[in-house]
């Protein structure tokens, strides 16, 4: 088992998830209380990486985050190091590709709640933010437990964009999923197969948590 990498994998696991929901928090309720026109096309590009091949987006990253634009050049002077082949670009990549995975559930959890309520906490005095963290987030909470053990799971299971852009850098940029990829093209399948052992342990507790939390909610419910 590479350690290095299993740390370097929760580590960006958590890191994505937090920055996924605190983008993608404000982002779900825009698309759940808005009726705009651009609604629809803010809908579609979020949820674009989930039709993208990993690959394109991370080519595209890959180029966004190089020094050949501004954008890598400026990020490059800020940081002291470009984005590309960096932790830092690892969160970046993760977060665009598991966007939906935050926004849709959340934005489907606001859209759940009785607009009854909504309305009640306006005429109180409420406004959006005081709505959103009083009254919207506690009566959703399936959907943020949703969204979290989705972003945190998708993230931990990556490979395509993890390995545009971050390449594998051992203890930098390599984390389990390329780590298989790496032990299998040594032909060292025995750590291939506990390395994916891992993973499908990670991935079946989150999803177990998931569906207790579920059970639980229904159980109150009745």
């Amino acid at each position: 088992m590479d350690l290095q990498a299993l740390g370097l994998t929760l580590r960006l696991a958590a890191t994505t998830t937090v920055v996924l929901f605190a983008l993608g928090i404000p982002l779900a309720y825009w698309l759940a209380s808005t009726r705009t026109r651009v609604r629809p096309l803010v809908e579609a590009i979020t949820t674009l990486p989930i039709l993208l091949p990993p690959t394109v987006l991370g080519f595209y990253l890959l180029i966004l985050l190089g020094p050949r634009t501004a954008f890598g050049r400026v990020t490059a002077h800020l940081l002291g190091h470009p984005l590309a082949f960096s932790f830092s670009g690892l969160v970046v990549g993760s977060v665009l590709y598991s966007l939906p995975f935050a926004v849709q559930p959340l934005a489907a959890g606001f859209r759940s709640v009785d607009t009854a309520l909504l309305e009640q906490a306006r005429l109180l005095g409420a406004g959006r933010f005081r709505t959103l963290t009083s009254v919207l987030l506690p009566l959703s909470t399936h959907s943020v437990v949703a969204a979290a053990a989705l972003c945190f799971t998708h993230t931990v299971g990556e490979f395509g964009v993890v390995l545009m852009i971050g390449g594998d850098i051992p203890g930098a940029t390599r984390t389990l999923s390329i780590a298989i990829y790496d032990q299998v093209q040594e032909f060292s399948y025995a750590a291939a197969n506990r390395t994916s052992l891992v993973l499908i342990g990670v991935a079946v507790l989150a999803l177990a948590l998931l569906y207790a939390h579920r059970s639980t909610e229904d159980a109150s419910r009745g």
